[in-house]
């Protein structure tokens, strides 16, 4: 039998796999290539490789499909495991490979019944369900990864966006006591074309999160895009950071350090939804990374608002229809040295 065989049966490939289990249970199993690479089954859509020959010290955890329609990531990620079950690339170090949402991913919809994206750190034990269920699982899997392996690790959660961004592409740094990215860390994102940084000011429930906090790993959720079905993604935009997972995932070297430097931003000010007078002066369309000018009311309720300060400041990931209590957009600014 061969390895795709016993991993994915009679699917097409890992993806196809995927949805077509979504919803069930399925069996731990492993696979060995023909070079002696391992492959082990943890999960529905969670895979770990162990490569016949390490060639570096670095540990990886990717993921994407944290949110079922977000798709482009979801099919990079794919088609790199459909080349390595063919033998058309070796592993040099080991690899943790999560499609998230399953079910979500059926639906081609963001979540089915609760936001993935804020059940870590633990905020899956105070919820039931699918969601819930499937972020504790996927923590055991993190936890078990990185206690079996040592060594440099590093996460990345690839997503796209609902919204349009005037910064293509850019990563998101989550809060981390005493911890700031490692040059190596901002170089390896100019080379996968992400030109933006915005640091986290506190910690918070994303897997990326939680791989920082609890497992100690360089974590970055990458925001590479904008959402579209699957099929429908122009995957020649994606090219350079496919090309640098790759280089990574095979444990190659660093090439030449790029001339150019990320843009980094941190938070100002995170906008909650305090409740029935919330009101977000912020049109529904607008892109992230749209600045506004010193003195620009953002939101507003009966008692409380907040106006830009005395310099510009930028708006990423508003909403005005998340939960009463949950983050409804920050504001950002360029980091003052």
């Amino acid at each position: 039998m061969t390895a795709h065989s016993l991993l994915f049966g009679a699917d097409s490939d890992w993806l196809a796999h995927t949805l077509a289990k979504a919803g069930q249970g399925v069996e731990e199993l492993e696979a060995m290539l023909p070079d002696g690479t391992v492959l082990r089954r943890l999960g529905l859509g969670i895979l770990e490789c162990r490569p016949a020959n390490r060639q570096s010290r670095e540990v990886l955890i990717v993921s994407a499909g944290i949110h079922g329609n977000e798709t482009a990531p979801i099919e990079i990620l794919n088609d790199l495991v459909t080349q390595l079950v063919a033998g058309e690339w070796q592993p040099g170090c080991p690899l943790l490979l999560v499609l998230g949402n399953p079910e979500a991913m059926v639906d081609e919809s963001r979540f089915t019944e609760l936001n993935l994206n804020r059940l870590f750190n633990g905020a899956h034990a105070e919820q039931s369900g699918g969601e819930p269920e499937r972020a504790r699982l996927i923590e055991e899997s993190c936890r078990h990864f990185a206690a079996q392996y040592p060594g440099e690790l590093s996460h990345y959660d690839l997503h796209t966006a609902i919204r349009p961004s005037m910064r293509e592409k850019f990563a998101l740094y989550p809060y981390a006591d005493g911890k700031r990215p490692p040059r190596e860390q901002s170089d390896f994102l100019l080379e996968a074309d992400v030109t933006t940084m915005l640091l986290q000011h506190k910690k918070g429930t994303t897997f990326s999160s939680f791989t920082a906090n609890q497992l100690g790993a360089e974590s970055f959720t990458l925001e590479l895009g904008k959402v579209r079905p699957f099929g429908q993604n122009d995957l020649s935009r994606y090219r350079a950071v496919r090309e640098a997972l790759l280089r990574r995932f095979r444990g190659q070297p660093s090439p030449n350090p790029p001339p150019a430097k990320l843009d980094i931003f941190e938070v100002v000010h995170e906008i909650i939804n305090t409740g029935p007078s919330f009101r977000l002066h912020i049109p529904d369309d607008v892109a992230n990374f749209t600045p506004y000018e010193p003195g620009t009311v953002i939101w507003e309720d009966e008692e409380r608002s907040y106006r830009v300060g005395e310099v510009p400041e930028s708006i990423v990931f508003p909403n005005r229809s998340v939960p009463v209590g949950q983050r409804a957009g920050l504001m950002v600014r360029p980091q003052r040295c």
